[in-house]
């Protein structure tokens, strides 16, 4: 099940963020113990005065080629756990984020 809901203005995508990650990055798809889908995002950015939120919506309207102001946090603005809507083309959007999330490259050992 995608962590993606359609609606005629976008998308709405659960997230699990991981501040200080190293980079800012989608890491794919993980299904949490209580059976909900999230997309992994991991930023460099620190927890503390919104950093880690504005690194978020900044990493996900870069992946997604959305314009920062189409990119809201609709909750779990102080959790991991997050909620955010993406006005846009919900086609278009769905299939960009599917690409992001599920085809990552894989790495030589």
């Amino acid at each position: 099940m995608d962590p993606w809901r359609y609606s005629s203005a976008g998308i709405s995508i659960s997230l699990r963020v991981t501040p200080r990650g190293g980079r800012d990055d989608i890491d794919g798809i993980e299904t949490l113990a209580n059976g909900r889908s999230v997309v992994k995002v991991r930023v460099r950015a620190i927890a503390e005065g919104g950093e880690a939120n504005r690194a978020v919506t900044e990493l996900l309207a870069k992946a997604l080629g959305v314009p920062k102001a189409r990119v809201k946090i609709l909750s779990g603005v102080t959790s991991r756990l997050k909620q955010v809507a993406i006005d846009g083309d919900p086609k278009i959007l769905g299939e960009t984020l599917r690409k992001a999330a599920c085809e990552k490259p894989k790495t030589k050992d």
